[in-house]
């Protein structure tokens, strides 16, 4: 069976919930499918770690070959923008409208026949956009992927399997990795993290700091 070969389409497959026809933890999705595009990227030798910055390595449309569009569009803005640490790129992914990682990848796994989109109206109002999947056994087999990676002796996991189920532990995904696992394999995933490169500690930073906004609002409010 094939499967999606772009972390941020596996990341978003993973956070899918099929009774709900949606995706689960919007609040931090954005930031997960930025860190998987970032790893994406360094993964496939697209970007280098320049003083704890990612560095475009590549020039021209060969090097988009293969991406998802959402992972391509962030190659160039590394290009055109000027250095950032990793935490940075992390944390300054949007969070609303059509440029945001949810939409952009839900879109290419739509485009690609991954998933089936369909507009909706909530109470006959709000519109809103179900998702379906066209093949439940991809979805189920990506979390086997990552349950495998767990236990399967280290020098057989993929490389790719090893950086998602990094990235999933970093960013809390519960509907791919329960926290009761997370704890129980804590010492496995630090030895899958190098896979992902310092993506999932900028992961765990921005998350962090997306709390602490959020906290400090609640405060200036209540």
């Amino acid at each position: 069976m094939d499967l999606p070969v772009n972390l941020p389409e596996k990341l978003y497959l993973l956070a899918y919930d099929p009774r709900r026809e949606r995706t689960t933890q919007h609040s931090s999705l954005n930031l997960l499918l930025q860190a998987a595009s970032l790893t994406e990227l360094l993964r496939r030798g697209l970007v280098r770690e320049d003083g704890r910055t990612p560095v475009a390595r590549v020039r021209g449309a060969e090097a988009s070959a293969g991406l998802d569009p959402y992972s391509a569009r962030l190659l160039d803005q590394i290009r055109e923008k000027r250095p950032h640490g990793w935490s940075w790129w992390v944390g300054h992914a949007r969070s609303t409208g059509r440029d945001q990682p949810i939409r952009v990848v839900r879109d290419g796994l739509a485009e690609a026949g991954w998933i089936g989109l369909r507009p909706h109206r909530v109470a006959g109002l709000f519109p809103v956009t179900l998702v379906t999947l066209k093949e439940p056994r991809v979805r189920e087999a990506l979390a086997e992927s990552v349950a495998a990676s767990l236990k399967s002796p280290l020098s057989r996991v993929d490389p790719a399997d090893a950086a998602l189920t990094a990235l999933v532990a970093a960013g809390r995904l519960r509907a791919a990795l329960s926290p009761r696992h997370t704890r129980e394999y804590r010492g496995r995933i630090a030895k899958l993290a190098p896979a992902a490169g310092p993506v999932p500690k900028a992961l765990r930073m921005a998350l962090a700091w997306r709390m602490a906004n959020h906290t400090a609002e609640v405060a200036a409010v209540g």
